[in-house]
């Protein structure tokens, strides 16, 4: 998923346009985990970007994407840019230590 979401919509409070975008994350990622995994591999990863705009895009996991939507949002932007693709990948195991 590559898009622009607009963080103002009018008649709408910016926080509630923020969890919309939230929400529509949430859907991508269910959708896409939901699809079978290539042979040789144990699960879907996820490789997101988020920033005001394509070419500032910063590299966040997954769990980091919600905080980074707020805080594109808090330095002022009109928008805000993510890109997140599913990756195929192996499940790690326990750390040992």
């Amino acid at each position: 998923m590559k898009k622009t979401f607009p963080l103002q919509a009018p008649g709408k409070d910016d926080a509630r346009v923020r969890d919309k975008i939230r929400h529509e994350v949430n859907k991508y990622v269910r959708r896409a985990r939901r699809k079978e995994v290539p042979e040789g591999f144990a699960q879907w990863d996820f490789a997101c970007k988020v920033g005001a705009a394509a070419e500032s895009a910063e590299t966040r996991s997954l769990k980091e994407v919600a905080g980074a939507i707020d805080a594109v949002a808090a330095a002022g932007a009109t928008t805000v840019y993510l890109e997140i693709e599913a990756v195929p990948a192996q499940r790690m195991g326990p750390a040992v230590g």
